[in-house]
Parts: C-alpha cells; sequence; structure tokens
C-alpha cells in the first residue's frame, strides 16, 4: 500500500481579481503519511486556508498535481470532487457547523445518508458518537450542548464515514481550554487508536506542538518543517 495519503506537487493557486491576478499558492509541496497527525501553521494571508480547501477537495489547484489516497483528484469537476470528499475528507470546523434544528445523533447521520453505503446508519452513528463520549447526548439538540459538546459530535460526524482523513480547522478556536484540551486529546487518540490520519489548520502553537509534525507555511509556500517536541504518543 502507498505510505502516502496526501500526496501534492507543485501546487498554485491563482485568483483572478478583474485585471489583477492574486497568487494564493506558488508552487507547494507537501507529503503526508497515512496515520500521522500534522499541523498546519502559518500567518492570515500566508495561504493556509486556500491549501486546506484544495487538500479538503473543496477547490482544485490551478497547476500541480494532487493525489488523495491513491486518486488524483487535481481536475476533477464539482460533482466528482462532492463525490470524493463526502468518502474520503472528514471535517471539523471551529464554528461546528452542526444543524441547529437536528439532533446530535442525526447531525452524525447525515454524511451516512449521501454516502450509499449498506450499513446500519443508526447504528453507525450511534458507534461514532460513543466513541466520542456523548453516548448521553445523542437525543440533545445542538443549543442543548456545551462548546466542547459540540465539536465532539462535529468529530463523531468527521469521523463516521471512515475517511482517509480528518481536517480540523482551528478545531479548539471557539473553546476554553479545558474544552480544547479535551478535544486536542479525542483527535490523539483517534490516531492513536484507530490509525486515523488528521490534519490539524491552527494558529496556536501549543495545539501544533501536540501533533507528530508541523508544516509551516508563508507567502504560499512551505516555509519549513519540523518535528513536534511535545506530542504525546
Amino acid at each position: 500500500m502507498n505510505p502516502w495519503v496526501i500526496e501534492a506537487e507543485n501546487i498554485t493557486k491563482i485568483y483572478k481579481m478583474g485585471s489583477i491576478e492574486v497568487r494564493a499558492l506558488c508552487g507547494l509541496s507537501i507529503k503526508i503519511r497515512r496515520g500521522e497527525i500534522v499541523a498546519i501553521m502559518g500567518p492570515s494571508g500566508s495561504g493556509k486556508s486556500t491549501l486546506m480547501n484544495i487538500l479538503g477537495c473543496l477547490d482544485r489547484p490551478t497547476s500541480g498535481e494532487y493525489i488523495l489516497d491513491g486518486e488524483n483528484v487535481s481536475q476533477l469537476k464539482d460533482n466528482q470532487l462532492a463525490s470524493i470528499r463526502n468518502r474520503k475528507v472528514g471535517f471539523v470546523f471551529q464554528s461546528f457547523n452542526l444543524l441547529p434544528r437536528a439532533t446530535a445523533l442525526a447531525n452524525v447521520e447525515l454524511p451516512l445518508r449521501y454516502s450509499n453505503k449498506k450499513i446500519n446508519i443508526r447504528a453507525t452513528a450511534r458507534q461514532a458518537l460513543e466513541a466520542v463520549g456523548l453516548g448521553d447526548r445523542m437525543n440533545h439538540r445542538p443549543n442543548e450542548l456545551s462548546g466542547g459538546q459540540q465539536q465532539r459530535v462535529a468529530i463523531a460526524r468527521a469521523l463516521v464515514n471512515e475517511p482517509a482523513i480528518i481536517l480540523a480547522d482551528e478545531p479548539t478556536g471557539n473553546l476554553d481550554s479545558k474544552s480544547g484540551e479535551e478535544i486536542m486529546k479525542i483527535l490523539l487518540g483517534l490516531n492513536e487508536k484507530l490509525g486515523t490520519t488528521v490534519i490539524v489548520v491552527t494558529h496556536a502553537a501549543e495545539v501544533a506542538e501536540r501533533t507528530q509534525r508541523i508544516i509551516r507555511i508563508l507567502d504560499g509556500m512551505v516555509e519549513g518543517q519540523e518535528k513536534a517536541t511535545a506530542n504525546i504518543h
């Protein structure tokens, strides 16, 4: 099996604003191994959000090659990208992005309903919620849950389809320090116990240091990479 779940080679992304071209990514190349937990860091405007959108199949590069879990997704059409995204990417956002009128269980079931998998959707969603410690909160709506609990629901939703990668964008950004620590422990646990590949986009050095490797982005390129020093694995 190919050891790399992500292979991005010479990726560029150019946005056109009238006659002006803005280069968000400038020939960036990265590789991420299966089962790795990696942090992507960079100041505002560095290109890390653009990179996240491409890695998550929310956008496609202007040029370059992106292979996700063995599939070249660089120039797929929107409907093809949507299919890949549903099967291979689990998202965890800073703002949780839960359906406000749906229960925790219904929120987690949602990706399964679009997956066409022949499985027991309810039982699979329950199992995912139990894995993040919310077995007793399945029938609660988001406004009945704390911020940390809402983020746990989002993590359960992200992992329920057994994606190739979980992409977490500032997953602790809207949480207090205690809840943020709980969320990092869950992500680290998923990586350690299930071998889930986790990519954390973050501004927080204390979050990045809990991963295995830090990739620093600046001006649309990889500025450097380093082994995280505080990893608990």
